[in-house]
Parts: C-alpha cells; structure tokens; sequence
C-alpha cells in the first residue's frame, strides 16, 4: 500500500540537498508515537537484520539548486510505501489530523492524501523514484572495513537484492518465502546518485528496470522497496504500465 501526499505552502519549500533524513523524520513525526518508536528502535528482526518495512520517494514537483540548498516550488508530492498495514494508518490518520507538518525549517500544508496499492505479477517494468541501494562490507588487510556499492544489473547487486527481499519477506509474513530465482535487468543505463544521510555518504542508482520472480517476492519490493536502506528514503519503485 502506499500514500501519495501532496504539500502545499505560500512560500517556496528550501531544503538542504540531501534532505532524506528531513523526509524521514517527518514520517515518524507524523504517526502514533508509541508504534514510530517500536518502528525507529527495533522493527522486524529476521537473523539479526532489522527491518522497518517502509520506504518513500524523493520530492516531486518543480524545483531549481541554489548553491548547498533546494527550492521547491509548491506544491510538491511524496509517496511513502510499506506493506504494513499499521503503519499506513497511522501515518494517514496523522497527516490528516495535523493539516499542516514540519519539514526542516518549512511548516507546510497536507493538501491531499490519496491511497493506492499497485499489483505486482510475476514481471514487471519500474521506475525508480528514490535511488536503489546494493552493498557489502568488506575488512582492510591492514584493518577497518570499506563498503562496495553494486549498480544494478551487476551479478552481485542481483544476488544481494534478492537476499534483502526474502529477508523483508520473512520479516513481514514470519515463514519461509517461496521458492524461484529473482532477475533483473536494466531497461537503460543506471545513474549515479551520491547522497549523503547525516554524516554518511550514500550510493544509488536510478532508472528504469525489469524484475522477474515469484510473484510475492516482487509485491514485497513494490510495497517495502528495493535494496537497502529503504527506511532512509531508497529503492521506491513505480510500476510502468
């Protein structure tokens, strides 16, 4: 399921560039306080890998780079996305009852909120609307550790996307996820997206990608998102008709 929000103000809506750690805590501003801490501190735990089970896109609207800042021209729409039933209500409920929210230093107004919930098959075509993240961390011969970022399309980067969606699959549904292989391929070259969340710099990539695989499978990275990380603002996908 996921939401498609509309925000709306009478001024121009500046953010920092990297303005993922501002959207997210909106998010958890906005629902029941008591399941945003459950959420934020412990989520769903399948082999010591903790999952949030949500996800949202960047901003959508008009908007120009001034320097270290974005301008958005409003209104703009963000989508957020999760399987979790819970959580889509609290956030639907709070939205609307709040009127306006706090996104960094902009009060802004919910001017609509619309529900949807896209339909996975065992194919589809998707556009990524928040970069998709694929990573591993590796040990220096002469000690500390480096991460790896995949594009998608790399073998490693389709093994480990894979891995991630059983585990959000076991994490949401507690059992085993079914069996059959996940492929994916790009419809277009993937771009780079460097992205920094607080004092850390992320890897992405986005474009416009082909998924075959059990269905179940694919249904979990429409709702929960594709790669890592998506509880930090990656791996939103948009179905293409």
């Amino acid at each position: 399921m996921r939401l498609n929000v509309e925000l709306n103000s009478t001024e121009s809506i500046r953010l920092p560039i990297h303005y993922n750690h501002l959207v997210q805590s909106m998010i958890y501003h906005s629902m029941d306080r008591e399941f945003a801490e459950f959420l934020h501190e412990q989520g769903y735990e399948v082999d010591k890998r903790k999952f949030k089970l949500f996800t949202f896109s960047r901003l959508l609207g008009q908007y120009k780079i001034m320097g270290s800042e974005i301008s958005f021209v409003p209104p703009v729409r963000l989508i957020v996305s999760s399987p979790l039933k819970e959580f889509c209500q609290y956030l639907l409920n709070g939205l609307l009852s709040q009127g306006s929210i706090r996104l960094g230093q902009n009060e802004v107004k919910v001017e609509k909120v619309s529900v949807c919930s896209p339909e996975a098959q065992s194919e589809i075509k998707v556009r990524l609307l928040s970069p998709v993240v694929a990573y591993s961390t590796f040990l220096k011969p002469e000690g500390g550790k480096y991460t790896c970022y995949f594009q998608p399309c790399e073998q490693e980067f389709n093994r480990l996307a894979e891995e991630n969606l059983r585990k959000k699959y076991q994490a949401f549904h507690n059992q085993d996820p079914p069996a059959g292989d996940i492929r994916i391929k790009c419809l277009k070259s993937p771009r780079l997206h460097l992205i920094k969340y607080k004092n850390f710099v992320i890897k992405g990539y986005s474009g416009l990608l082909l998924l075959q695989g059990p269905q179940p499978l694919l249904q979990m990275a429409l709702d929960a998102g594709l790669g890592s990380k998506n509880s930090m603002g990656f791996g939103l996908l948009d179905l293409i008709n």
